[in-house]
């Protein structure tokens, strides 16, 4: 019943986002430079309550023993540990640029989108890696203690709001993708007995909400941090960018053709 819940969480925290988007002027900084991303206090909404529970579950005795029970249960089931989510955490970002590749045009250039990816993964990781410290909450496998919030999940989330934001003027549908493959990595955490269902919800409401401030600074960091601002062309090459952390290592890798 807990996995049930987060699966329908997760997937309509993509059919809220829609709806927000209604309220919040969102810009083609290509099209349209020198306007920007509006902040919309309902924006806040999803990944604050996702974040909320996780955190309020670190010291709440009922939500401590549903984590258990949920533990338990996966713990009964589980086979053999499948590590498709140390791979699935990248795709929804990976897809950005996959999209581009192939000619599929998202919101912004290479030069934007790439200056919004790495900030919200530095806001991200940072959070994660800090929470992780202060918390040291025991992993379900009790291999260590930097359970909370999911690393994997957090991953996973962020380049699905990225997803999201960059082509959800195209279809709503690569959205949806994006947050379907998210809320599996979330899932496939729990599975593996490597998170409890808290960790996985705080990961989820860091990642869309570090991607969403990623957004409001983008303007600011393109600006008045970077030269050019939106004046400079498409460089005609392209390029696929993937930030990875195992628990214990944190880095990026980065594949550019010709």
């Amino acid at each position: 019943m807990a996995a049930k819940f987060l699966l329908w969480t997760m997937l309509c925290t993509t059919l809220l986002n829609a709806q927000v988007s209604k309220d919040s002027t969102t810009v083609n900084t290509v099209k349209n430079p020198g306007r920007y991303y509006r902040f919309s206090y309902k924006q806040l909404a999803v990944p604050v309550v996702l974040v909320s529970y996780g955190v309020i579950g670190l010291e709440s005795h009922p939500i401590i023993g549903l984590n258990r029970q949920l533990r338990d249960e996966v713990k009964e089931d589980i086979d053999e540990k499948i590590t498709i989510d140390d791979f699935s955490q990248y795709a929804p970002m990976a897809s950005v640029y996959a999209l581009n590749a192939m000619g599929i045009e998202g919101k912004n250039n290479f030069k934007d989108r790439t200056i919004v990816m790495a900030t919200s993964y530095l806001i991200m990781s940072g959070t994660v890696l800090g929470l992780k410290s202060l918390t040291k909450v025991e992993r379900p496998d009790g291999s260590s203690k930097n359970s909370f919030p999911s690393g994997h999940t957090a991953t996973a989330f962020a380049g699905a709001e990225f997803l999201w934001q960059e082509y959800k003027d195209k279809s709503v549908w690569y959205g949806i993708a994006g947050y379907a493959v998210a809320t599996g990595t979330g899932l496939f955490r729990i599975y593996n007995n490597r998170h409890w269902l808290t960790d996985v919800a705080a990961g989820a409401g860091i990642g869309i909400l570090s991607t969403k401030i990623a957004y409001w600074l983008q303007p600011y960091l393109t600006n008045k941090l970077f030269t050019g601002g939106n004046s400079v062309k498409e460089q005609k090459y392209t390029t696929a960018i993937a930030p990875f952390y195992n628990g214990n290592q944190l880095g990026c890798s980065v594949v550019i053709k010709f």
